[in-house]
């Protein structure tokens, strides 16, 4: 099935003002972001979804395409509504919210979550979670944990390290990575949802599609895909293209 990437992102950020132009290896980060979504089978469309006009100047300057969408939006899943009704997709395709803070998300993420979507006509979300291999994020409130039901659906995401083992014992924790596949009659429902109040406690849109009782489809997949929250994120993203031959 064609997949339609659209990536929101907006200049302002308290804690990492202009985060998606900062340059890593030499290029804005939303480029990296742009060059491996593309990577991904069935790819047909990639933008970017923005209300700042210094990102969108800084896309159209190295070839991408932005799309201009409102600032008053709540989510980025709100602003890629917002941009897939634009580009004027139907209710059958298939749309990507890729966070513009993913330099080094592997493609294959976004094959696995439209997998999902495709072999389940019934199913309108799906997201990626991957195994913590490191203890430390766990505690980190800019990684979101999530606790899955028995066949994958999500039963709660979380800024705190959930579930809590009582009595202690050996647990996985997973970790969400900022994905998210929409069929685009789902896209719609979910824009027109109200907002959740779980959702403005944890500042996690993908609750509200729980809140109103819709089913979030968990994807496990063993890629990792490091965010860049803060500036010496980006330094430790830069570091890693560096030793992939690639900074």
């Amino acid at each position: 099935m064609a997949l339609h990437v659209i990536i929101p992102a907006r200049y302002g950020s308290s804690r990492f003002p202009g985060k998606p132009l900062v340059k890593i290896a030499g290029r804005p980060m939303i480029q990296h972001v742009m060059e491996r979504v593309a990577r991904a089978a069935g790819v047909q469309t990639v933008a970017v979804a923005t209300d700042d006009e210094r990102v969108a100047a800084a896309v159209e300057a190295f070839g991408g395409r932005a799309i201009m969408t409102p600032s008053e939006l709540r989510s980025g899943s709100d602003r890629v509504a917002a941009a897939a009704d634009l580009l004027g997709l139907g209710p059958g395709e298939l749309v990507a919210n890729v966070q513009g803070d993913q330099p080094l998300l592997p493609p294959q993420v976004l094959e696995q979550c439209a997998a999902a979507l495709s072999v389940e006509p019934g199913l309108g979300m799906s997201t990626p979670v991957v195994p913590i291999r490191h203890p430390e994020e766990a505690d980190d409130p800019n990684h979101v944990k999530v606790v899955m039901a028995v066949g994958g659906n999500a039963l709660y995401f979380s800024r705190l390290p959930v579930p809590f083992p009582r009595d202690g014992g050996e647990l996985t924790y997973y970790k969400h990575l900022g994905v998210y596949l929409f069929r685009r009659s789902f896209l719609d429902v979910f824009a027109a949802l109200p907002s959740g109040r779980l959702e403005n406690l944890e500042k996690l849109e993908q609750l509200r599609a729980l809140e109103h009782g819709y089913p979030v489809r968990c994807v496990i997949t063993s890629f990792d895909s490091p965010e860049v929250d803060r500036p010496e994120d980006a330094a430790r993203v830069a570091a890693l293209l560096r030793q992939q031959g690639q900074g």
